[in-house]
């Protein structure tokens, strides 16, 4: 069995209204691709999200999910924070592993 490839796993949770931006900053960094998930509905700094559409996917929260290089992160961490200064939406940041790492390259 291969051994597994260490990448490094970026996930955002943003209004759906301002997750445009965020998709170009992945693209830009270099990232092979990207999940977005719409509808994501919790509880946090800003109270409670419910996931339910109600007129559009802009109305809720999105969660944009990516996995690249470790020497590409930081660059897109640093472009993601900036973006996220002083408006609403949060990211998490953690080592992952990988089978196939062409797929990321």
């Amino acid at each position: 069995m291969d051994p597994l490839t260490k990448m490094t796993r970026i996930e955002i949770v943003i209004p759906g209204r301002e997750a445009q931006p965020v998709r170009e900053l992945i693209v830009s960094a270099g990232a092979t691709g990207y999940t977005s998930v719409s509808g994501v509905s919790g509880i946090g700094h800003h109270g409670p999200h419910s996931g339910a559409l109600l007129f559009n996917e802009y109305d809720t929260l999105t969660m944009l999910i990516t996995v690249l290089p470790p020497d590409k992160a930081p660059d897109l961490i640093g472009a993601i924070r900036r973006l996220l200064d002083g408006g609403p939406g949060v990211m998490f940041v953690a080592d992952t592993y990988v089978s196939r790492p062409e797929y990321f390259a």
